[in-house]
């Protein structure tokens, strides 16, 4: 097992963009490495862009956002594309894309995994790798009915501390999906339990990630 240092362009900040389809996705498959990275490396600069919503989970996006990135630089955008219609509105959305490549270029990219069984997750992830050719971009997993959880290679340890705040944070923000059966703290622990085994995290828990292509420096 290779460790891993995220590092970032000499004399600027770690750029980070995380990018969802609905107003939970990066909650739910990143949040505890945004946890970790928000309070490891102050000098992180967050973009987080949420390409679904309606008010309510607008709503949401904004405190998800604001707990999980407390007291780090960020910035939040949340768009209204229509939910489970993305394969049909794609020219739409890439276009969003493109505005996504203005400005600073990202050091890390956190997007869906490619083959989340989700239609949108997957439009979402392959529009990530057609706008960010020559990034590093981890695809992260969302439990759900589908069964859909691969065999990720990049992983994350977390503390206690962090896995307890993802697994609070997400079930107390995002009450508009409580009525969900896998809306629960258990479903995330159980996840984070799996994959911190799988990497002997010290705590027990880790975040995992896919990573197509990673060039170590």
């Amino acid at each position: 097992m290779l460790p891993f240092a995220l590092g970032a362009r000499s004399g600027s900040p770690l750029r980070v963009l995380c990018i969802g389809a609905h107003c939970d996705d990066i909650e739910i498959g990143c949040g505890g490495t945004m946890l970790k990275l928000a309070a490891e490396r102050p000098d992180t600069e967050f973009r987080w862009a949420v390409l679904s919503s309606d008010p309510v989970r607008a709503a949401e996006a904004r405190a998800g956002a604001a707990a999980f990135l407390a007291g780090a630089r960020h910035t939040l955008h949340v768009e209204t594309f229509r939910n489970g219609y993305f394969p049909w509105i794609g020219a739409e959305i890439k276009d969003y894309f493109e505005t996504l490549k203005k400005g600073d270029a990202p050091d890390l990219v956190f997007t869906p995994w490619r083959e989340d069984r989700h239609q949108d997750h997957r439009v979402v992830s392959d529009l990530t790798w057609n706008t960010f050719r020559d990034h590093t971009i981890l695809e992260y997993e969302i439990p759900k009915y589908d069964g859909d959880l691969g065999r990720p290679n990049f992983f994350v340890p977390l503390d206690t501390a962090v896995t307890d705040a993802k697994a609070r944070l997400v079930t107390t923000v995002f009450r508009s999906q409580a009525d969900k059966s896998w809306m629960n703290e258990e479903t995330f622990r159980a996840l984070m339990r799996l994959r911190g085994l799988e990497c002997a995290s010290p705590s027990g828990y880790a975040e995992a990630f896919h990573a197509r292509k990673v060039v170590l420096l």
